[in-house]
């Protein structure tokens, strides 16, 4: 892909003020495309914005509330045009809880902010794609919505869901010449898996992934670039797929 691979879109992601979503929001519009970075980090959100130039706007946003979606819809079209490309990347992992532990709300904040968000994120995208005359969502899952995770009943939950939804879209939005697919990371080193406490927290996590085919955890362009490709046109006959991006884990 050159530059100008993606002249003409208007790509939304979500969870961009850092990890993935800003590596990826930033190879977007080094290809050309116009990129609106959504997230709650309103700090940190509107820094790469910033870096990324003229190409790009920020919108604070709650990926879990239908009005914020609309209002994510309009600052872009009223910037841009018309959308073509979301990335519905934004999500929370919480630290691992037994099934017995887990409390209601915290479930629910987990699946409102990991899956309902995409529901909402799609619902919201797809006039703007049909009026262009189609475009491409990318939902980002995890490994966790290919295999269960020992004590990750809601993170698992929502990325199953994310999954399986990708594939209900990519039936409904077809006739609409929009494609969709999942791309599912598996250890990436961005600051939802690294932890507080520096390398020694991450140490753990360094020796888990050295176990992997490829021994050691994914970096943040590694996954954007699979979220790109599948964006292009250059996966024009790809819909309804699920991409591991993991090193091999779920192998």
């Amino acid at each position: 892909m050159n530059a100008e691979t993606f002249r003409g879109d208007v790509a939304i992601v979500t969870g961009a003020a850092s990890g993935i979503g800003a590596a990826t929001a930033k190879m977007f519009a080094a290809l050309g495309a116009k990129v609106i970075l959504t997230d709650i980090d309103q700090v940190r959100g509107a820094q790469v914005a910033t870096e990324i130039g003229e190409a790009a706007r920020f919108v604070a946003h709650d990926v879990s509330d239908g009005c914020d979606w609309k209002a994510v819809i309009t600052v872009a079209e009223d910037s841009f045009g018309p959308v073509s490309i979301l990335v519905n990347n934004a999500g929370v992992a919480p630290a691992p809880t037994p099934l017995q532990e887990l409390n209601e709300a915290d479930y629910r904040r987990v699946i409102e902010i990991n899956q309902l968000s995409c529901f909402l994120g799609m619902k919201a995208a797809a006039p703007s794609m049909i009026a262009r005359g189609g475009g491409a969502i990318v939902n980002v899952s995890s490994v966790a919505g290919l295999k269960a995770e020992r004590g990750a009943i809601a993170y698992t939950a929502s990325k199953f869901a994310v999954t399986g939804m990708t594939k209900v879209a990519a039936l409904d939005l077809a006739r609409d010449k929009i494609r969709v697919n999942s791309v599912h990371p598996g250890l990436v080193d961005t600051p939802m898996v690294r932890p507080e406490g520096g390398d020694a927290a991450f140490a753990p996590i360094l020796q888990f992934a050295s176990g992997l085919p490829i021994p050691r955890p994914g970096m943040p362009d590694e996954i954007a670039n699979v979220i790109v490709f599948l964006a292009s046109e250059s996966a024009s006959f790809l819909t309804g797929g699920s991409y591991a991006a993991d090193g091999g884990w779920t192998v």
